[in-house]
């Protein structure tokens, strides 16, 4: 059996300083666009997770809020302050909370959290996570705390500006 890993960079973010605190800072326009366009293109494709978590930044619940409308996705979504400013170790705590019937999960973040999470997932190597891109990894687990480091496999990675 496998487990199916979909992390999901939040669309381009405002810089305004009159949003207040960094987590307060909702999406730009082009954030917006590329938001739908993953949702619609991870619809088409086949690929919606069987559930979707989000870190708690404004920037980040909006993607998947726009994301999840725009493809018409049946998937449960959650929002937790764990993803937030999170560690890679704080990364895998929240895959091993979920529960082992779901077979394919998205978390939606930030970087530099998510560039350096596919690099320890699939033991090395070093991948760009440009805003609202998705990335998908494959572990061989039966259920979510088998996920661990070193253990993945990269299916796929998509920029939005390929399909824009």
């Amino acid at each position: 059996m496998t487990k199916q890993l979909i992390l999901f960079r939040h669309g381009k973010s405002s810089w305004d300083a009159s949003h207040g605190r960094d987590r307060d800072r909702p999406v730009a326009e082009r954030g917006i666009a590329a938001a739908k366009t993953m949702g619609k293109l991870l619809s088409k494709a086949g690929r919606v997770p069987d559930l979707a978590i989000t870190s708690s930044a404004v920037r980040a619940r909006t993607t998947l809020e726009l994301a999840h409308a725009a493809g018409d996705w049946a998937c449960p979504t959650a929002v937790t302050d764990d993803l937030y400013e999170a560690s890679i170790d704080q990364v895998l705590e929240v895959i091993h909370q979920v529960a082992h019937h779901h077979s394919s999960l998205m978390l939606v973040g930030h970087e530099p959290t998510w560039s350096d999470a596919v690099s320890y997932f699939m033991g090395g190597g070093a991948v760009a996570m440009p805003t609202a891109a998705m990335v998908c990894l494959e572990f061989e687990a039966v259920t979510w705390p088998q996920v661990e480091y070193g253990r993945g496999t990269l299916l796929w990675l998509l920029p939005p500006r390929l399909f824009a």
